[in-house]
């Protein structure tokens, strides 16, 4: 099963930075490895977008060599109170969607 977790204040103060911390629960899987004599399929989150209001917050583009549940932490700066929408796309197009309201002070 897919989980994503977000760990966003709920409150921040205009202008300050405040840090945005995200996991997926994956297995990452790159299609070479070995299982009972069969070879695994290929399952990779490729794309992790985080959007403020629709617009581009941040972004981040995974290669093979990423490890299972991926960790992302960025920091970001808001002006108004805003829905922080966080998306984890699959190679095959598969989506993993998150989101949180902060609170702007």
């Amino acid at each position: 099963m897919t989980t994503p977790r977000i760990r966003v204040p709920s409150s921040v103060k205009a202008g300050e930075p405040f840090e945005i911390r995200t996991l997926i629960d994956h297995p990452m899987e790159t299609g070479l490895r070995h299982q009972t004599g069969q070879t695994v399929a290929r399952r990779m989150i490729t794309r992790f977008e985080a959007q403020a209001d629709g617009a581009l917050l941040f972004t981040a583009d995974f290669r093979n060599g990423t490890s299972a549940n991926p960790y992302v932490a960025f920091h970001a700066r808001l002006a108004q109170t805003t829905t922080i929408s966080f998306l984890w796309r699959e190679e095959d197009g598969r989506e993993y969607r998150a989101a949180q309201q902060v609170t702007v002070s």
